[in-house]
């Protein structure tokens, strides 16, 4: 006897019990049956702002018409070749297209489905054309979650618990988080250069530079806790590496398309990249990704030596081509810069009236406010971020961590997003934080549990 349908509501009561704990313990599994723009909209019928933005996913909001368009058309068309057994249109409308923005004249593209895909990739290449061995990651980082992308990945020791032994001739080194650097020097409020000395430590004692395939860096750290670098640390790296003939591997799976007010972060801190990571939000939410290099780097990676089924998908092609269409001409660019200006003084505002910020930091709408426990010397306070997500969420504004200690709020609206809604957003924020009930003004809770 057939039971009847639970629907929607019946199957999200039984989460934990149809999806695995690694997949389904996250914040806040809200049940959602449509985006709109900038919104969510819930089982329940409300509207959430989404500061989310599918985990920077959907840069141009959700359901873009453009984009949706461009996907129904090619699924009227051509759903899967696979690339290199099909050729089809939209995977080099798309190449041709994104060689026209990518910084440093990298023209050649391996199309995947995701950016723990691409970084795996990219970590091929470098290996692969160098004939060298080693990686250089930074503290801080996140890659990914496969095996190699988790041996450069140190966000949290979380990504890496129970997998040892991880890839070898992987060596780490500290990023530049100035905000909690020791060395930060007090008078000037400048951070130290432990970044270039640790690298100078690593290749006296530990390996040789003639032995390092690629260094790998997030331009602005992500899931490390949206931390901004020093505006000299990245094109200092670039020369560090054309000193030792070393690969600059830039992963701009969250910074690219539009986050930080330029196309690509590399343009944002004036650096060139020889080769760059791509993902999330280069088809607005369709799974997509690319390792992109120079024609005469990527032609030495030969027949065989990669591949990939679903890489590089029509359909997800054909909404990449609309993404970038949209983003040259409806003033995406120029939307995220007077946006960020306005997000960034008001949080500072917050943050003058709020002993519980730390630091608020960012570029473009790639924005990270610090949480910290007055009375414990600014310790990381990760529980009152969980509250404050909480509280946020119950007003209708979805939010998410960053830090190893879930201590640090993001803050990632779609690029799209209009005054009124960034305005009516961090009116939520503001008011969950001056609110901040009393036992973390006596710093209770934050002794237990940040």
């Amino acid at each position: 006897m057939a039971h009847p349908d639970p629907g929607f509501a019946g199957r999200a009561a039984r989460l934990h019990e149809l999806l695995a704990p690694s997949l389904a313990d996250d914040w806040p599994n809200l049940p959602v049956v449509r985006g709109e723009g900038a919104y969510l909209v819930g089982l329940d019928g409300r509207r959430y702002l989404d500061f989310v933005s599918g985990m920077a996913a959907c840069n141009l909001g959700h359901c873009h018409p453009r984009v949706v368009a461009a996907a129904r058309q090619q699924l009227e068309t051509l759903i899967h070749g696979p690339v290199g057994v099909a050729l089809y249109d939209p995977i080099l409308q798309l190449s041709d297209a994104l060689a026209a923005v990518t910084p440093g004249g990298l023209d050649m593209f391996f199309w995947s489905n995701g950016g723990t895909e691409a970084v795996e990739g990219a970590l091929k290449l470098a290996r692969y054309v160098t004939r060298r061995p080693a990686i250089v990651a930074f503290i801080g980082g996140f890659h990914g979650r496969s095996l190699g992308a988790a041996s450069v990945t140190t966000s949290s020791v979380k990504y890496r618990h129970h997998y040892e032994p991880l890839l070898p001739a992987v060596y780490h080194v500290p990023y530049p988080y100035c905000y909690r650097c020791p060395f930060r020097a007090a008078a000037t409020g400048s951070c130290c250069d432990d970044p270039f000395h640790s690298l100078d430590r690593l290749f006296r004692h530990v390996v040789s530079p003639a032995d390092v395939a690629a260094i790998i860096v997030e331009p602005i750290l992500g899931e490390g806790g949206y931390v901004v670098p020093p505006p000299e640390f990245l094109p200092r790296l670039r020369d560090y590496c054309d000193r030792y003939d070393i690969l600059l591997i830039l992963d701009e799976i969250q910074t690219g398309f539009g986050r930080t007010g330029h196309m690509f972060a590399a343009e944002t801190f004036g650096v060139r990249p020889d080769i760059l990571v791509l993902s999330k939000s280069i088809a607005s939410g369709f799974p997509l990704s690319a390792v992109a290099a120079r024609r005469d780097l990527m032609s030495r990676w030969s027949a065989g030596a990669h591949g990939t089924t679903f890489g590089g998908n029509p359909v997800a092609c054909a909404a990449a081509v609309a993404t970038l269409q949209v983003l040259r001409d409806e003033g995406v660019l120029e939307n995220v810069r007077a946006r960020s200006a306005e997000a960034m003084d008001a949080l500072a505002r917050l943050q003058r009236t709020s002993p519980f910020i730390g630091d608020v930091r960012g570029r473009g709408l790639m924005i990270g406010v610090e949480f910290v426990d007055p009375e414990r010397d600014g310790a990381p306070a990760g529980e009152v971020v969980r509250h404050i997500l909480a509280e946020a969420l119950r007003r209708g504004l979805l939010l998410y961590p960053a830090g190893y200690a879930g201590h640090v709020l993001r803050v990632i609206p779609p690029l799209i997003v209009t005054r009124e809604e960034l305005a009516a957003g961090l009116a939520i924020l503001t008011e969950v934080v001056e609110g901040l009930p009393g036992q973390w003004r006596s710093g209770e809770t934050t002794r237990r549990g940040g």
